[in-house]
């Protein structure tokens, strides 16, 4: 199957602003393309694997990819929907911009080009802008932006009104530079892909340039995906645990399993059926699940992150810690709720595992509190170094689903 075909099969494309151009610039030639990531954050979040997904498997066809991070327009803000963007400090866009690239290279690796449009867009002074760029667009094009039209109602800053034209501008300076012909981002980013593709057009004769762009990716129920009870889910591992990543993927429902196989795995198009096949048989055993969370979890966390992940994952499902690294732990000190009570009565209480004292010694006399897996029907039981996993760690438990970690001093 060709690339452009496979990429319409998995639903990576929603725009193409020319098909020809794009079935033959992405199946008979190997060119140059180029996604942007805009600095606003300290870390990436899962919602960008759609996009890195995508760049990785035109990357494995033999195109080139280019990476830019937006150190200039992370500081003017692309528009949101509802509301202005809070403006960050140049100190703050630039450091969190070496930070992103250093994330997309664990994906992209060194045979890719990273750039930072602060590094053209800062020598564009005021008259040049207006005259070279501006001049170029009419108020009524950029109104008609859907970016743009969405917030006529609420308001919009000349600040980020103006914010299409500065990607416009990176297209323009990849294009002429860096022969990069292909400009891709998710369906909210059309607006400013065609504005970049409109500049070529008019300062470039015979330019052959091409923008696609892919559908946002949300829940079956319609709720924004790479969100979770504790927020969002990020790709930095101080940010979110692989754990927590893992856990995420496992639960995905029926209806969405498959559409994240095809975004956000680099499996093919024959092992996700073969996937699909085999955890339609026995749904309950939720196969496409754990192949999903398996291949997304090594992906970002690499194989060290994934053996964390299922070993916690089975340890608090089977009840047993024995097996768990000093690592490990501190992988579950994030997901439990942790105390430094010696008191087993205090510590349930504090672990919400008991509501009262009274409760707690009912819990216990009843044989419904277990330490590292041993029943404790002492109210007056104190935990020490040497009951602990590690010198350090006391798994708590009440029933048999409801856990609480004391990590001792």
């Amino acid at each position: 199957m060709s690339l452009y075909k496979t990429l319409q099969s998995r639903e990576m494309i929603k725009d193409v602003s020319d098909e020809t151009l794009a079935k033959r610039l992405l199946d008979q030639e190997q060119t140059s393309f180029y996604c942007g990531f805009d600095p606003t954050g300290q870390s990436l979040t899962v919602g960008h694997l759609v996009q890195i997904v995508r760049m990785k498997l035109l990357q494995q066809h033999g195109h080139h990819p280019i990476v830019l991070i937006g150190g200039a327009t992370g500081l003017i803000g692309d528009p949101k929907q509802t509301s202005e963007r809070k403006l960050l400090t140049l100190e703050e866009s630039l450091e969190n911009a070496a930070t992103i690239e250093k994330q997309l290279k664990h994906f992209l690796g060194e045979d890719a080009t990273y750039v930072n449009n602060y590094d053209w867009i800062r020598n564009i002074d005021m008259i040049g802008f207006l005259r070279d760029y501006g001049k170029q667009f009419s108020i009524n094009y950029m109104l008609a932006k859907d970016t743009v039209a969405k917030r006529l109602e609420t308001g919009i800053s000349y600040t980020e009104f103006s914010y299409m034209l500065i990607q416009a501008i990176d297209f323009l300076h990849l294009y002429n530079n860096h022969q990069c012909k292909i400009q891709f981002g998710g369906s909210d980013q059309w607006g400013n892909i065609t504005t970049g593709l409109e500049l070529i057009r008019k300062t470039n004769q015979n330019s052959e340039a091409l923008g696609l762009s892919s559908p946002l990716l949300l829940r079956s129920d319609g709720t924004k995906f790479g969100k979770s009870e504790s927020g969002t889910l990020w790709l930095d591992e101080t940010l979110t645990s692989a754990y927590e990543l893992y856990q995420y993927f496992l639960n995905a429902s029926d209806a969405d399993v498959l559409n994240y196989l095809y975004m956000l795995t680099l499996l093919s198009n024959e092992d996700i059926k073969k996937i699909m096949d085999d955890h339609e048989n026995a749904p309950h055993l939720r196969h496409a699940q754990k192949v999903l969370a398996k291949e997304v979890v090594e992906m970002v966390h690499g194989q060290k992150g994934l053996l964390q992940a299922e070993n916690v994952t089975k340890a608090l499902f089977e009840g047993t810690f024995d097996l768990l690294t000093k690592d490990d732990f501190k992988v579950l000190a994030l997901v439990l709720q942790t105390t430094e009570e010696v008191d087993i009565m205090d510590a349930l209480i504090a672990l919400d595992l008991a509501s009262s004292k009274r409760e707690a010694k009912e819990f216990i006399m009843n044989q419904a509190v277990s330490v590292n897996g041993n029943k404790i029907t002492d109210s007056a039981y104190t935990f020490s170094n040497i009951d602990a996993y590690h010198e350090k760690f006391i798994v708590l438990r009440r029933g048999k689903k409801k856990y609480g970690l004391i990590i001792l001093n």
